[in-house]
């Protein structure tokens, strides 16, 4: 092949010359590369580390509910023993007051 001067015969300069420009683009796009992997990797190790707090967040939630949850049937244990007992009008006063109490607190609400 003698096209261009690539045959056997042919400068060598040209065909160098032809293997820098190829070596220059090939660095030029091996460095764009680099800088894309390590945006790739700075934006895994940050959601790593969402990911991380997130996970300890919910568990905090959970051992709240939890809490609460015992709480809450503790509270409902001993409003049925009220009930249980001769104390039944008493209950039924301090049902009304609750539903009083919250009527006249969405009524606050609702003007505000």
């Amino acid at each position: 092949m003698r096209r261009a001067g690539l045959g056997e015969g042919g400068s060598g300069n040209y065909v160098a010359s032809g293997y820098s420009v190829y070596e220059e683009e090939n660095e030029h796009l091996q460095e764009g590369l680099r800088a894309k992997v390590n945006a790739l990797k700075s934006l895994s190790i940050d959601i790593g580390t969402e990911v991380r707090y997130q996970n300890k967040m919910l568990d905090d939630m959970d051992t709240d509910f939890d809490s609460t949850g015992g709480l809450l049937g503790a509270t409902i244990g001993r409003v049925k023993q009220l009930s249980r007992g001769s104390q039944t009008k008493l209950l039924c006063y301090m049902l009304l007051f609750c539903f009083f109490v919250f009527f006249v607190l969405y009524w606050f609400i609702k003007l505000r």
